[in-house]
């Protein structure tokens, strides 16, 4: 069992950066790939970001990266979310999972446990 946290939302203007972090209990964290996914209301979750076990492998959305950035310290159980350059449209709640099988995926259903999510607003 992993418990996940998550922190960093706010409101922010068009062009500024917010840092979002996931804070993980329970079992080694060093485990679990984890992903950071957002949704609004009336969409799908969408995928946003993923970092394996170690953090050596990072992947992102074709509409983030170059802007986002995923990072990870096992040492303090913790996944965190850089966001630059944020526009009207990365609003949403963001929220961090982890998934056990260490292949790719980007896919929310195969992340087995999910923290409550955090709101971050963009104002243009």
């Amino acid at each position: 069992q992993v418990q996940l946290v998550e922190s960093g939302g706010g409101l922010v203007q068009a062009g500024g950066s917010l840092r979002l972090s996931c804070a993980a209990s329970g079992r080694t964290t060093s485990d679990y790939a984890v992903g950071w996914f957002r949704q609004v209301p009336g969409k799908e979750r969408e995928f946003v970001a993923r970092i394996s076990r170690l953090g050596l492998m990072t992947y992102y959305a074709d509409s983030v990266k170059g802007r986002f950035i995923i990072s990870r310290d096992n040492a303090k159980n913790t996944v965190s979310l850089q966001m630059n350059s944020l526009k009207p449209d990365d609003t949403a709640v963001y929220r961090c999972a982890a998934d056990r099988d260490p292949v790719y995926t980007d896919q929310a259903r195969q992340y087995e446990y999910w923290g409550q999510g955090t709101q971050v607003t963009v104002s243009s």
